[in-house]
């Protein structure tokens, strides 16, 4: 990775429906424009991820998506409202911010749903993207979602047990994610908070069992980013993203004559490696990395693979 830098500007962008989304910017001013989109949905935007960039030749966005990380109103807080923040919403944003900093095209970097949000964001745009590189590629299809909170329990059955008994037991064998969802929108701080420790313990598992996982990936996190995170997570899940079963699929012709890289870990136990190549399949202009020592949370390999694709964007010339 690049060195540690700061943004040389940074601000909140008004939405016009209640929201603030913050916004940085770091690197070369006059560099190619690139925009980072963040996981989770409701991780926030770390400053590590400036550091996949070359910041001599790159101009480096960053921004929280809607209710998470410095952006406001943020999810910790119960009377926050999340009916203005979907997929569509957050697809909105992204095209707002091009237009107030002055972008034409931009890269666009992610991973997890953010390459969900990549997606729906550049099949919505194409004309305002340049490249895309995605890692640990995720369409949000209801399928991924079963696989991730009921499918993967044949590998972890009591760690799954422990995540099934945290909802209601009428509730159990029913939809986990909107269960949840439920959970985090009581009115009792005490339910909500084993919500999110039930939530966060079931992430934290899934992830610890995959190559170069850590035991506390998730609920290592200060409690109001673990709280707007589960809310906005299970917010999203329980409503597949508001997005039409496999659309992103279908309409991946619309990214043709974009160029893609798609960096996938053949060990991926949340996100499995099928997704990343049904979109390769779809999309002819993206080539598919698959990194063998590497699950969702990467690898050394997995970053120098990220790192040279994005090195070698740096210094393609736009010419549309």
């Amino acid at each position: 990775m690049y060195p540690p830098i700061e943004p040389y500007d940074h601000g909140y962008l008004d939405t016009g429906d209640g929201h603030l989304v913050y916004w940085e910017v770091c690197g070369n001013p006059e560099g190619k424009p690139a925009l980072v989109v963040h996981g989770g949905p409701g991780s926030g935007c770390a400053p590590g991820r400036r550091r996949a960039f070359d910041p001599a030749r790159y101009r480096i966005i960053l921004f929280d998506q809607r209710n998470c990380g410095r952006s406001l109103p943020h999810a910790s807080d119960p009377a926050a409202d999340l009916t203005t923040n979907t997929t569509h919403h957050l697809v909105a944003d992204m095209e707002r911010l091009r237009e107030r900093l002055g972008v034409e095209r931009w890269l666009l970097r992610g991973g997890s749903w953010g390459s969900t949000l990549i997606l729906a964001y550049a099949e919505a745009h194409p004309e305002r993207v340049s490249e895309i590189v995605i890692a640990g590629v995720t369409m949000t299809r209801r399928s991924e979602i079963d696989w991730l909170y009921r499918g993967v329990r044949r590998f972890l059955p009591e760690q799954w047990q422990r995540f099934r008994s945290g909802v209601p037991g009428e509730c159990r064998d029913g939809d986990l994610v909107a269960a949840y969802a439920r959970l985090m929108s009581d009115p009792d701080p005490g339910v909500r908070a084993r919500a999110v420790r039930h939530w966060t313990a079931w992430e934290d598992a899934v992830i610890s069992h995959e190559v170069n996982g850590k035991p506390d990936a998730y609920s290592d996190r200060p409690t109001p980013a673990l709280e707007a995170f589960v809310r906005i997570c299970t917010h999203y899940f329980s409503n597949a993203a508001w997005l039409e079963e496999g659309v992103l699929l279908r309409d991946a012709y619309r990214l043709a004559a974009i160029p893609g890289v798609l960096v996938h870990g053949r060990l991926d136990l949340g996100a499995p490696l099928e997704t990343a190549w049904q979109l390769a399949r779809a999309w002819p202009d993206a080539r598919l990395v698959v990194v063998d020592d590497a699950g969702h949370t990467g690898s050394d390999a997995m970053s120098r693979e990220i790192r040279g694709a994005l090195d070698g964007f740096a210094g393609v010339a736009d010419g549309r």
